[in-house]
């Protein structure tokens, strides 16, 4: 796809070269200090009175950490939880964590009301097609089952996520039945535990089903269900803060880098640069914090193409490395909550339908919520989280009616909606560290498996920054090499 320098950068050669590094200024450097002057200048011309016109936040960041992850979303907090956990001895690791929601209380319980973490519908699955995605999946469901042993702090209640492990059940048509049974044996090659079903099986097992048009289907046995995302997001939260790790709220604007310029043999110039310094707007405030920093981890989510951009991703020129851009960017999702009487009992799984409707169980009382995924002609405006009502009467319902019977009675009782860090080149995650910004790291574009991966991912995201490489689970596949050589990592198991 690209020649010279994409060339070097792939293959990893450095050739003789000449460097010459350039330096730039810190426009930001001194902003506080000018801020608090006029506050003087302020309270002098009115004295006596407590009014300001620039209010000062108590919840500035430290001048400096060792890495700032940008994004308190489940993935930020997981990887600030591993670096703390894998640190070679205890305070040797300052880490930030910056996260932007302005109803996040920095002072009291974090509510995270526009989060796409407690917006989810809290799945974890197994029935993936890429080895990568199952590993992940185990690794996963393994720290959900032993989480108090992880997360526990001292002099507070043990952490229960209220796992509920009903499995999930996949249906397939004639059309794709060959490829839900080879989806299959790489599962159980990897160690999850799916058994196939018949449609007579199926009927067999789910009455309340009907089978028109199912070819197969594949059953989750263990290690799969849901669990309640916003007590996974807290504990990992408060563990973290318990070790160490600093939380601030207020939003990255931007990013102060040094670059240094390499020329070839060939006269081909190649721009390197390292973040130096994070700048962070405080909340409800003009007032800025600047934050010098090692490392920076991009786990902001929909939102993470916005910061690659600060650091210079994707602004160069489109046939070169540096125009490559992160193609991540937020797609909004409607989840249903109905209800009916009559629906299934406490068997029924995450249920997905050859049509990609799903829906599950929702407590008791016959409850369940359920949604689909839009086709791109119909992808909502994602400017704010209002719900389309329209969309669950003339997508939604039929899929699921059709599929269990008794749903032609339901009644929807609430609804939300909520953004996924859509990967639009592949639909697969962005993992790991960018070829030319030498220290930031990517942790985003999981396109609606976030929560789920995300004890994975911060494991493997610390792996790297402490020890170089990947130990526990090789990800190397989602790098973002992939997106410069126009290489597509598909996952054949995406909802």
């Amino acid at each position: 796809m690209f020649g010279g320098r994409a060339a070097l950068l792939l293959r990893g050669l450095r050739p003789r070269l000449r460097v010459e590094p350039r330096r730039h200024r810190d426009p930001f450097r001194d902003l506080p200090k000018g801020l608090d002057k006029f506050r003087q200048k302020v309270k002098g011309i009115l004295p006596g009175s407590d009014w300001t016109p620039l209010p000062v936040s108590g919840d500035l960041p430290p001048e400096q950490a060792d890495v700032v992850i940008v994004g308190g979303g489940v993935v930020g907090w997981s990887v600030a939880y591993w670096l703390k956990r894998n640190e070679p001895r205890s305070g040797a690791i300052r880490v930030v964590v910056v996260e932007r929601d302005l109803s996040v209380s920095c002072q009291s319980s974090a509510r995270y009301s526009k989060a796409s973490t407690v917006l989810s519908v809290g799945g974890i699955r197994q029935q993936y097609s890429m080895p990568e995605n199952i590993q992940m999946s185990l690794f996963s469901a393994n720290f959900l089952r032993l989480i108090d042993d992880y997360l526990h702090v001292i002099g507070q209640p043990p952490v229960d996520v209220q796992f509920n492990p009903s499995g999930y059940l996949f249906l397939a048509s004639d059309e794709t039945a060959a490829i839900l049974e080879e989806n299959v044996k790489v599962q159980r090659m990897e160690g999850a535990k799916v058994s196939l079903l018949s449609p007579t099986e199926l009927k067999k097992k789910y009455p309340w089903m009907n089978t028109d048009g199912v070819a197969l289907a594949s059953c989750g046995l263990e290690n799969e269900g849901w669990f309640d995302p916003w007590t996974l997001l807290n504990a990992l939260r408060n563990k973290a803060i318990s070790m160490g790790v600093y939380q601030s709220c207020g939003e990255v604007t931007s990013f102060i880098s040094d670059a240094t310029e390499m020329t070839t043999q060939d006269g081909e110039r190649i721009d390197f640069s390292r973040i130096k310094y994070v700048n962070v707007q405080m909340p409800n405030s003009t007032e800025y914090a600047t934050i010098q920093c090692s490392l920076v981890v991009n786990a902001a989510g929909a939102w993470s193409s916005k910061v690659a951009e600060m650091a210079g991703i994707g602004t160069g020129p489109p046939d070169s490395v540096s125009g490559v851009k992160l193609p991540v960017e937020p797609k909004k999702r409607y989840v249903y909550v109905f209800h009916c009487p009559d629906g299934p009992g406490l068997g029924f799984p995450m249920l997905i339908d050859t049509t990609g409707a799903y829906c599950r169980r929702e407590g008791l009382g016959g409850n369940y919520l359920g949604g689909i995924s839009p086709t791109e002609e119909e992808e909502p405006d994602i400017q704010d989280l209002e719900v389309d009502h329209e969309f669950f009467q003339e997508k939604v319902w039929p899929n699921l009616a059709h599929r269990v019977p008794c749903f032609e009675s339901l009644k929807v009782k609430s609804s939300w909606a909520g953004y996924y860090d859509y990967n639009t080149f592949d639909q697969s995650p962005v993992i790991g560290l960018h070829p030319l910004v030498e220290n930031l790291y990517f942790a985003t574009g999981f396109s609606g498996h976030g929560l789920q991966q995300s004890p994975a991912v911060g494991q493997a995201i610390a792996e790297l920054i402490l020890d170089g490489k990947y130990k526990t689970i090789d990800l190397e596949a989602f790098s973002f090499n992939r997106l410069i050589k126009g290489e597509k990592v598909l996952e054949r198991n995406v909802i």
